[in-house]
């Protein structure tokens, strides 16, 4: 870190450089990566085989009680993996080795497809989603697997967070004098308490009025969310009135000068 130092009047004498040594922090938060990484590996091959064979008894002759001890027993597994996978994707972002393959896109059959992926979901919590399209077709450099994955979670949340017969609607615009543009995903759900707007990109966090709609969450989705938007060379922020609903608004650059020329990890900030 560098600094200046001035005198009394303001005139510049010089500058100071304070260098901290952080081996062992970085020490540490790399055996947590391999821990989580190793576990997590270890997690997911049993849990996949779990999953296997609870595909395979669902396609059996079972009676009433026993489907049900079989599908709970796949929502569980399945909630499970999601979990360790979750995990997997965290260990490999705070590496810097998430691996992004960029491309140009159009933002708009990007935002089609993931609203499609995300209307079963919809249809099963009776929330209508919407999309207002831009008056031009716009293009982006992106990863659309990486991206795809970010907005899965925050479409995802819109809708699980939502009210019966309620709305989730999604808009594009270009930012007036700048090379970004702004997508807002508007939900008219429980929304996010005033205290806790500040810690939803955080990990493990969860508001305590989301925890009694879905205990099953793990407060993962939008920590990576966050990530996979900064990677990209844009933001993400949130807005919400509690039992309103809550507005996130995404920005992405048009210029693909102005995303980071390699990958890294961001803190929780």
């Amino acid at each position: 870190t560098t600094n200046r130092l001035l005198d009394e009047s303001g005139n510049l004498l010089g500058f100071i450089k304070l260098v901290q040594d952080r081996t062992r922090e970085l020490t540490l938060l790399r055996s947590k990566s391999e821990f989580i990484t190793v576990a997590s590996h270890q997690l997911r091959t049993p849990l996949t085989g779990a999953a296997w064979a609870l595909e395979g008894l669902a396609k059996e002759t079972l009676t009433l009680e026993q489907k049900e001890f079989a599908d709970t027993a796949w929502s569980a597994v399945t909630r499970l993996l999601k979990v360790v996978n979750d995990l997997l994707d965290i260990a490999k972002i705070e590496e810097g080795k998430f691996g992004y393959q960029f491309q140009n896109i159009s933002i708009t059959q990007f935002l089609e497809d993931q609203l499609a992926s995300a209307d079963p979901i919809a249809k099963q919590y009776k929330v209508k989603l919407y999309f207002e399209k831009p008056s031009e077709d716009i293009k982006i450099t992106a990863d659309p697997s990486k991206l795809g994955l970010a907005f899965s979670n925050l479409l995802d949340n819109a809708v699980k967070y939502n009210i019966t017969n309620g709305e989730v609607s999604v808009k594009v615009e270009k930012i007036p004098g700048k090379q970004y543009i702004r997508i807002t995903i508007q939900d008219t759900g429980i929304g996010i308490p005033s205290d806790a707007i500040d810690k939803v990109f955080k990990k493990f966090f969860r508001g305590e009025n989301a925890t009694k709609i879905a205990v099953e969450g793990s407060g993962l989705g939008l920590y990576i969310s966050k990530n996979i938007v900064r990677r990209h060379g844009g933001d993400i922020k949130a807005e919400s009135t509690l039992n309103r609903g809550t507005t996130v608004y995404v920005t992405l650059p048009t210029n693909y000068l102005l995303i980071p020329p390699k990958e890294f990890s961001y803190d929780e900030g």
